[in-house]
């Protein structure tokens, strides 16, 4: 996981770092550093941010010893990093949820993204999640153009023993939404997981249709799930969905893949939202609360 920009920045910090930090070699080190992020698809300005960042915890550095600089070095990347992935309004789910539980709220998350992303299967592992932890769940089969969705989400709640809430293909995904929730109403479920056509960023009508959604559910909550191996495809996703309807969060699946990270340092400097959960196998527990901390450490290794 992430070995790829680990072992990039190693490369980097070794390079900069054989000698004091003085002015010269620190804007040097620093200019390595942003090649480094680009390089393993962290978006431009994401990148120039970190290491606008690193050069001010930097900045007056003074030490003799090597091992001393490639430390400080690492301490100032992981800091940097550390603030860019912190959101100023963190979103914890299941705690959110569980706060309108004890209302006698229901809660209603939508789901967003492109297709082959592992949307669906996200959402399913959200169900088990919330299950797993007391919350009634019910599914809205709001993906009701793509062939084969609707039974794909079934296959999943049944293994979980959840309902789903569906309609004819061609229906109106709004109104399964409506649907699903005014069943958790009458039924007192906690919590409604709206699923919705993998759509492509660039398709308006589409794009449309997901705002209708929004509209009409009107979720508590706007999830949009990204595969962290796509890179910058991921963050144009992200930004589109984000500019469509205001995304609360981000989910990205495949992260135990992942060689760079780059996706969700972009995704979460980009839109200004958290990293909520990550997927990280494809079992319905794989998937676990995002936690900054731990991808920093991850991503620039020993320190």
């Amino acid at each position: 996981m992430f070995d790829k920009l680990r072992g990039s920045l190693d490369k980097a910090v070794t390079k900069a770092t054989t000698k004091e930090l003085s002015e010269k070699n620190l804007k040097d080190a620093v200019w390595e550093l942003q090649m480094v992020l680009i390089q393993n698809d962290v978006a431009v300005e994401a990148a120039e941010h970190i290491c606008e960042l690193t050069k001010e915890k930097l900045l007056g550095t003074r030490t003799g010893r090597l091992d001393n600089v490639s430390s400080l070095f690492k301490t100032a990347i992981f800091e940097s990093v550390l603030e860019v992935l912190t959101p100023k309004k963190p979103l914890d789910l299941l705690a959110s949820v569980k706060e309108k539980k004890s209302k006698g709220e229901i809660t209603t998350i939508l789901f967003v993204g492109v297709n082959g992303t592992g949307k669906t299967t996200t959402l399913a592992k959200v169900a088990n999640m919330f299950k797993k932890s007391g919350i009634s769940v019910v599914i809205a089969a709001g993906d009701t153009y793509r062939a084969g969705s609707i039974e794909q989400l079934e296959r999943h709640a049944e293994r979980l023993g959840i309902r789903v809430i569906k309609q004819d293909y061609g229906a109106d995904a709004a109104a399964v939404a409506f649907d699903a929730i005014a069943h958790a109403k009458a039924k007192h479920i906690d919590v409604v997981l709206i699923d919705s056509a993998g759509r492509m960023q660039s398709n308006k009508n589409l794009l449309e249709e997901m705002k209708k959604i929004a509209r009409v559910a009107n979720p508590d909550l706007k999830l949009f799930v990204g595969d962290a191996l796509a890179g910058n495809d991921a963050l144009s996703q992200a930004r589109e969905f984000n500019a469509a309807i205001g995304i609360d969060g981000a989910i990205l699946t495949k992260v135990d893949a992942d060689p760079s990270g780059g996706a969700a340092l972009s995704i979460a400097f980009v839109t200004g939202k958290p990293v909520v959960l990550i997927g990280i196998g494809q079992g319905y527990d794989d998937i676990e609360q995002f936690d900054p901390n731990w991808f920093a450490q991850r991503l620039i290794g020993d320190n």
